[in-house]
């Protein structure tokens, strides 16, 4: 019986059993990790993607059909960067690759008119021709970007071209064709802008007051008062936003109505601005009307 007692003692000391605790609860773990590290780099590895434009551009004109538009996607996306657009090399090239889409996909229309447009202007040859080509394209989504596009020129003459563009029965591109006159230079487009603020669409009459507010015209402050009243926005702006996604549109509409009112200097609107800067459940809005109190004076 003492033996029995002394091998069952010798079993449970836990001296002898702490390197199997250490292996279970220590080592294992560890190499869990370990091994998780590694497929995490080697995942890594895999999708990083070290290409600059011109790999790109030749992606879009050589790539499978599959290919050519992410290409043309991340191509857009590169040109917010002021050192790709330095590439006096680059421009050219765009304008060349979004001339031979006429027949392609229009996603590789839609993303190629975007990097257009995110040029230092003025923009090279040919590249206004081939964007207001583009308006007669099909896809309503590649003449809006077009319209962006020829918005951000910078070149006075395409006025002409897009003011009878607010005529069209499809809201988002007289939403878009209002941006662009805003956008240019010049006077000429005022009548069309004035126009666009009895609009029946709400995006579209706040875009022709944030484009009135950019030639410093008054006209415009009674829509900017619209788009500082929440319960009015919130009527009006489809809210079906991603659970993933962090923007607020009923936010942003305020938001951008307040840069307007602060560059007109509205001071019929100062009232309402404080209290947006005190009251408003939107913290990013709140920070918008103390920055337009601010210019405001």
């Amino acid at each position: 019986m003492e033996k029995l007692i002394e091998r069952e003692s010798a079993t449970r000391n836990p001296l002898s059993a702490a390197p199997a605790l250490a292996v279970q609860f220590f080592l294992i773990p560890m190499a869990v990790v370990g091994v998780t590290v590694l497929v995490y780099a080697g995942f890594r590895s895999l999708i990083a993607d070290d290409r600059g434009p011109q790999d790109y551009l030749s992606e879009i004109q050589s790539g499978g059909s599959n290919r050519r538009w992410p290409a043309a996607y991340e191509l857009s996306r590169l040109m917010a960067d002021p050192k790709v657009r330095a590439d006096r090399s680059l421009a050219p090239a765009l304008v060349k690759a979004f001339e031979a889409s006429k027949d392609d996909d229009p996603r590789v229309r839609r993303y190629l008119a975007l990097a257009i447009g995110r040029l230092d202007p003025p923009l090279p040859p040919n590249a206004v021709a081939d964007l207001t080509a583009a308006l007669d394209d099909t896809d309503s989504e590649a003449r809006i970007t077009a319209i962006w596009a020829l918005g951000s020129s910078g070149d006075v003459a395409v006025v002409p071209t897009l003011r009878p563009l607010y005529e069209s029965t499809d809201p988002g591109i007289r939403k878009m064709a209002v941006y662009a006159l805003g956008a240019l230079p010049g006077d000429t487009q005022l009548p069309t802008l004035r126009t666009a603020l009895q609009d029946t669409t709400p995006d579209v009459r706040w875009n022709a007051a944030v484009a009135l507010s950019r030639h410093g015209n008054q006209e415009a402050v009674p829509v900017i008062g619209q788009m500082l009243d929440r319960p009015f926005v919130e009527r009006a702006v489809n809210r079906d936003v991603r659970q993933d996604e962090d923007r607020d549109p009923v936010g942003d509409v305020m938001i951008s109505g307040l840069r307007a009112a602060a560059a007109l200097k509205a001071g019929r609107l100062r009232a309402r601005i404080e209290t947006l800067s005190r009251q408003d459940p939107s913290l990013k809005v709140r920070q918008a009307a103390l920055e337009a109190l601010k210019v405001m004076g």
